[in-house]
């Protein structure tokens, strides 16, 4: 063949070629082009070598730190060497407007008023597995004397103190202690939900619309008590009312809190309670122009439209309880208080305290009763024990506790069996009379 032919076979050749090659279908992108203002990426050079496609991220290098497996998400706070060291662990934020903000004012209390004690707190924390985890990191740091203050810590609780006897464990509500070093502690806030229901019911008959509403977290004894104690007090200033119920199965969400108060107020409730942690039902009654019942906290009554808030002052015996582990004479068991040691309140109504508007508005009988009640309680000549006296009836109407005799702690804490030596008569597990709800399963 001619060199000529060669070269024009040779140039088809090569054609053909780059036809296929501009045929062949693109390969995916391996990640995001970059956003418009940024530089487009320069040519590769000698020097830099084109990258090669991306691929999928890979496990970091073998030497790479590692967060520590006790730690998980939460930061454990260190000790203070040389101090009695204070920890508490809350199932939400420390400013919350309710239930953990009065745990963690208690705690500061503690910090200012109790002599070389340091005190930490970690907050968030889930109920379960991940709460097991933080109180065995807090006794791996070495702090003294741990605080759990939800319901759910319990069993968690129970178990870290099983593996370091040394540390000392008070959980607060619940109804479990080893009387060594795993405790429990609460107060008798029937107290003041009962005088809060006195009001309420007072202010729903007075508005003309005797209709209640109790916004309840979880079927345990705990919020049955309360409820009933609420709708004890509210029959007492208006036999004609009624109480529904709405259960939210969470301590803290207010988007759910919020719902749910507005539920109860859209099905015709003049008058809400919580029993969670945060002062949604009085934010929502105040857009309803009816009336909300905040609870846990002081500062929690601060909506044009509460009524009133029975809430704890955790400091003073808090740090109570902190001088006596320290010095060895606080005795590890069931510490359930009452509303003479000052520890609980009820907003407007406590030495220093002006009543909302909503409960000045109430009828000057009303008013007088209230007062003189709690001054009784103050002075420890009226107790919890006095709130569930019969004659009480359930609401089917069957006689729960006889005239002339009172429930006990046991029937107030628990079901049956309860712990040895401490089973129920009376057990918490039936609404009071005037209350509309279903019992919970």
């Amino acid at each position: 063949m001619k060199p000529k032919s060669l070269w024009q076979v040779f140039a088809l050749i090569i054609v053909a070629v780059m036809l296929l090659a501009a045929c062949k279908p693109a390969a995916p992108a391996t990640e995001a082009p970059p956003p418009a203002e940024q530089k487009p990426p320069e040519a590769p050079t000698a020097e830099a070598p084109a990258a090669p496609p991306a691929e999928a991220p890979t496990a970091p290098p073998a030497e790479a730190p590692a967060a520590p497996a006790e730690e998980g998400a939460f930061q454990i706070p260190d000790i203070e060497e040389g101090k009695f060291n204070v920890a508490m662990v809350l199932i939400g934020p420390h400013d919350d407007g309710g239930w953990s903000q009065a745990h963690y004012e208690g705690l500061e209390y503690v910090g200012k008023n109790v002599e070389n004690v340091h005190v930490a707190y970690i907050e968030n924390v889930p109920e379960g597995a991940d709460s097991e985890q933080v109180f065995r990191a807090l006794s791996r740091k070495g702090f003294n004397l741990i605080f759990g203050t939800s319901f759910g810590f319990m069993d968690p609780m129970e178990i870290v103190a099983g593996e370091f006897p040394d540390v000392v464990y008070i959980h607060i509500s619940g109804y479990k202690s080893n009387t060594t070093n795993f405790g429990n502690l609460f107060g008798a806030m029937e107290d003041m939900k009962y005088l809060a229901g006195m009001l309420a019911g007072a202010r729903a008959k007075m508005d003309g619309n005797p209709k209640l509403g109790y916004m309840a977290t979880f079927p345990i004894p705990e919020e049955l008590r309360l409820g009933n104690a609420i709708a004890l007090g509210m029959r007492k200033t208006c036999p004609e009312c009624t109480m529904d119920v709405r259960w939210i199965n969470t301590w803290h969400d207010p988007v759910i809190e919020k719902e749910a108060a507005a539920s109860l107020f859209d099905a015709g409730a003049q008058v809400v309670f919580t029993g969670a942690d945060t002062p949604a039902v009085a934010d929502v009654a105040t857009e309803k122009g009816k009336w909300g019942v905040t609870y846990d906290w002081v500062g929690s009554c601060k909506a044009e439209r509460c009524l009133t808030a029975p809430y704890w002052n955790w400091g003073p015996y808090y740090a109570k309880i902190t001088e006596g582990v320290r010095d060895g004479t606080y005795k590890v068991g069931w510490d359930y208080f009452d509303a003479d040691t000052g520890a609980l309140g009820l907003y407007g109504f406590m030495e220093g305290q002006t009543p909302t508007k909503g409960a000045a508005e109430l009828p000057a009988e009303v008013l007088t009763e209230v007062k003189d009640l709690l001054a009784k309680m103050l002075k420890g000549e009226f107790n919890r024990f006095d709130v569930f006296a019969g004659e009480i009836k359930d609401n089917a109407g069957k006689v729960i506790v006889p005239a002339g005799e009172k429930m006990q702690q046991s029937d107030l804490d628990q079901f049956p069996p309860g712990a040895p030596g401490l089973e129920c008569k009376y057990c918490m597990k039936w609404w009071a009379e005037g209350i509309t709800a279903e019992l919970p399963q």
